[in-house]
């Protein structure tokens, strides 16, 4: 028994001696001689420290400093000239932020704060160079880890922002990751009814993201992705929920969701066949046909 509680003390002893080090660390991020190592040090950290967003958020000065390191880069934006160590520093800064967005207790002060907004300018960048497409996967994180809470206020506080947009021109033409992470926040915003409800409003929003899914369903079938097709997948089931929008899909589904383009890539992946067997019943319900099987226009 003794050999037990000597154990469990040097655990105690070792888990205090790592929550000074926290404390440490979290105090260096408000001098920027200390800065950078405690960044990348406290994102190693941010798995295994369960209560480390409220520890950052309530800290003096340290969401400033997050916030000055974001900004600290836009210079190197326009013109493009990130380099691999400015993007690796930044992303840890990021990182902390995430961690900060998908903690129950400081989310909504996250958003409160607008804090999303300062990310932007990140997803607006276009350069293909490794530290440009490093840094938007890492900001897209941050709004991935938002969505993924499912919380009504992350919709109603992202509808107000530019985030479809920017998430459909990384859809277009981003690297495969980030086109699956952009993809991931537009199917959570679908899935909410009052995102559903938004992007349903006017044709224009609806046929913006029709023509990039069609485009990347086009893509896909040249260079296929089970991953970034599951979710493509979804978002046309979930717009299907919608009748004018259903309407319309009826004339501009792609041709390869309906044969057999994807048979191989979807061999074993149920989920996805299910969703595309869904999709297309979805679309031929309420379908009037006359005897030869051309589809009539409904009176």
């Amino acid at each position: 028994h003794r050999m037990l509680a000597t154990g469990a003390a040097v655990t105690t002893a070792l888990a205090q001696v790592d929550r000074e080090k926290i404390y440490q660390w979290i105090n260096e991020l408000s001098s920027p001689e200390t800065r950078e190592n405690a960044l990348l040090e406290l994102s190693k950290k941010r798995e295994s420290v369960p209560d480390l967003a409220p520890m950052l958020w309530h800290s003096c000065g340290t969401i400033a400093a997050l916030l000055q390191e974001i900004v600290n880069i836009y210079p190197s934006i326009n013109p493009p000239t990130l380099t691999a160590h400015q993007s690796n520093r930044v992303c840890n800064a990021l990182a902390l932020l995430q961690c900060v967005a998908s903690h129950p207790e400081t989310r909504s002060a996250f958003l409160a704060a607008h804090i999303p907004l300062f990310l932007y300018p990140f997803l607006h960048t276009v350069s293909k160079t490794r530290p440009f497409e490093y840094l938007r996967l890492t900001s897209l994180g941050v709004i991935g880890a938002l969505v993924k809470t499912d919380e009504q206020e992350v919709i109603n506080f992202l509808l107000t922002t530019e985030i479809i947009p920017l998430c459909l021109r990384i859809m277009e033409s981003g690297s495969e990751l980030s086109k699956t992470v952009a993809t991931f926040i537009l199917q959570k915003i679908l899935l909410d009814d009052t995102g559903l409800a938004y992007i349903c409003q006017t044709y224009e929003r609806f046929s913006h993201v029709a023509m990039i899914l069609g485009k990347m369903v086009l893509q896909l079938s040249k260079e296929p992705s089970a991953r970034l097709l599951k979710h493509v997948v979804r978002c046309y089931l979930r717009l299907s929920d919608n009748s004018r929008a259903r309407e319309a899909l009826r004339q501009c589904l792609p041709d390869q969701l309906k044969d057999t383009t994807f048979a191989q890539v979807l061999k074993d992946d149920t989920t996805t066949k299910r969703w595309l067997a869904q999709l297309v019943k979805n679309l031929q319900e309420g379908q009037v046909t006359d005897p030869r099987g051309i589809p009539l226009p409904t009176q």
